[in-house]
């Protein structure tokens, strides 16, 4: 599925944030983007935030936007879509995928060294708008939400706002947020967010070692690791769930067992620890040589790391490695955790009796894998 299309637009003079319809609608119809294929037989195209046609007669409405010049078919009915005047659309939210997310802002006070989405910044006007405009538009609230970046607690009262829209307008979904946490180490900050009413947030934090110089090279920014650990303290305090993220790779792999140590002896009220594997893109393409490692060169720490954690009774999985690289004892860690806009399966993976239950790989990660990709023939005991 793109969530990324270059189309031409006509009459769309601001960016523009809609729900796709095929029907005609009567009530708040600069809600919509009216989807206009051959089987339509609407004619009043008024008051809707703009038409999506293949083809249509401009000339007959000259005063209505038009967005076209791509496959429509990649939109469906309940997506949510944001235009900009120059035709770009950027898939927001669909209703059929457990990836949503919300894109709080392309700013970052860390630059880690396999950031796969590269901090930028910018000034972003109307940002925090827009994020509220699409919790207003959901329909059908999903199961979860993620929120990403960047650094979202760099909007720092306005991520505030935008999570209290949610808890109100979406009060049964779960909220995801990927944070680096150091924005934690101020109370008050927490103190506001843990007085949300009826929010369903859990804050997925990445610690990448037990010690603070190898944490803050990672990241790229001195005094990380102490700020991070604050701030999951501050979380404990007010009682906000966590989880801790690492992400395997060439500068973890070294101190990964004293660093799940660190973890229960430091910090045993986290909720889950996600031991990841790495993702091909942004600045791991550029600092490759110092990050990449086969996944079948670090097995044997990874399997200790899990059991340590395991026999503890702390919950630890294993995201975005193959079950093919792992050692039996890891499969029932192993989880389905690429979003699906990213992810695939190599040729080599078609008939794996396994490929219903494993995780598959980046798209990032086509031209460059572990050796140990395989197909299993008989079924795995799970």
């Amino acid at each position: 599925m793109k969530l990324h299309i270059k189309a031409k637009a006509v009459g769309i003079e601001k960016q523009t944030i809609a729900r796709i319809t095929k029907t005609s609608v009567l009530d708040k119809r600069e809600d919509y983007f009216l989807l206009v294929d051959d089987d339509s037989s609407i004619k009043d195209y008024s008051g809707y935030a703009g038409i999506i046609a293949k083809d249509f007669p401009q000339s007959e409405h000259p005063n209505i936007p038009l967005v076209y010049g791509f496959d429509i078919g990649i939109l469906k009915p309940g997506h949510i879509i944001s235009v900009d005047k120059n035709g770009f659309i950027n898939v927001v939210y669909r209703p059929e995928s457990q990836n949503n997310i919300i894109f709080a802002t392309a700013r970052c006070n860390n630059h880690c060294l396999m950031c796969s989405q590269p901090p930028k910044e910018s000034h972003e006007y109307g940002l925090v708008e827009n994020h509220l405009r699409l919790i207003d538009l959901i329909n059908d609230a999903p199961e979860t939400l993620c929120i990403t970046g960047g650094e979202p607690t760099l909007l720092n009262d306005q991520l505030i706002a935008v999570l209290s829209k949610a808890s109100i307008c979406l009060p049964e979904t779960n909220l995801y947020m990927l944070t680096n946490g150091r924005q934690f180490a101020d109370e008050t900050y927490v103190r506001k967010i843990a007085a949300i009413p009826h929010l369903k947030l859990l804050c997925a934090i990445p610690v990448y070692a037990d010690v603070a110089p190898v944490h803050d090279y990672i990241v790229q920014a001195k005094g990380a690791f102490s700020q991070t650990i604050n701030g999951l303290y501050n979380l404990a305090r007010y009682k906000l769930p966590v989880e801790i993220r690492v992400v395997l790779h060439k500068q973890t792999i070294p101190r990964l067992l004293p660093l799940m140590e660190f973890i229960y002896r430091n910090l045993p009220f986290v909720s889950h620890v996600a031991l990841m594997g790495l993702e091909n893109m942004g600045y791991t393409k550029i600092n490759k040589e110092l990050l990449w490692i086969d996944p079948l060169d670090y097995l044997d720490e990874l399997e200790k790391s899990v059991r340590y954690l395991h026999y503890r009774q702390m919950s630890v999985s294993i995201f975005n490695l193959q079950l093919c690289v792992l050692k039996p004892f890891l499969y029932p860690f192993a989880r389905k955790s690429i979003s699906d806009f990213k992810n695939i399966f190599l040729e080599e993976c078609e008939y794996c009796s396994a490929k219903d239950n494993c995780s598959g790989l980046f798209k990032s990660s086509a031209a460059q894998h572990s050796r140990g990709i395989k197909a299993f023939k008989e079924s795995l005991a799970m």
